[in-house]
């Protein structure tokens, strides 16, 4: 029950933080954008990106534990969750503007078995409160796959996780984790 009541509060926060939207959908691909704001700067904000651990929800999570989850917000870098005796790649990072912007090739979740292709954009912008933040999850596959009946989920989901992102920095706390 808790953890439900973590996940509506925190969906609560990314709606309130910004707008969402299913851009386009169809049976072999959609996209879904968030637009976020973030009461951090775009250097903070990118600081706290980093550090998944801290707002990836850990129900969507493959151990059950975001403790596990690393970003390496280098050009090549990881994606990762990390467990005792396995992890998972969620995905790796193929474009990179140091506090500006990050392009992961990711399919996140349950569409990683699907074989499918996911492409992750976290853009920020600095603004007058702090940053805006726009994440954009493009995926595509084949029409057998019909994506159209689950892009609003994913939205959803993608609100979530990264609502969790806005929300850290909103209360200023930029901290990193102690270990």
């Amino acid at each position: 029950m808790r953890a439900f009541r973590v996940s509506a509060i925190l969906l609560l926060l990314a709606s309130a933080a910004g707008q969402a939207a299913v851009k386009q959908s169809s049976p072999d691909g959609f996209v879904v954008e968030h637009r976020l704001r973030i009461a951090a700067t775009p250097a903070q904000a990118w600081t706290t990106l980093a550090q998944p651990a801290r707002w990836w929800p850990k129900e969507h999570t493959w151990s059950g534990d975001a403790a596990n989850l690393s970003l390496d917000l280098t050009l090549g870098g990881c994606f990762c969750e990390r467990w005792k005796d396995g992890g998972a790649e969620h995905g790796r990072v193929i474009m990179l503007k140091h506090n500006e912007l990050v392009r992961l090739n990711a399919a996140l979740g349950p569409l990683q078995d699907m074989a499918i292709s996911g492409v992750l954009s976290v853009a920020l912008a600095a603004n007058d409160e702090g940053s805006e933040a726009t994440v954009i999850y493009r995926v595509s596959g084949t029409a057998a796959h019909a994506l159209d009946k689950i892009a609003p989920v994913v939205d959803q989901v993608i609100g979530l996780q990264f609502g969790g992102w806005a929300a850290l920095d909103a209360v200023g706390d930029t901290k990193k984790p102690s270990k």
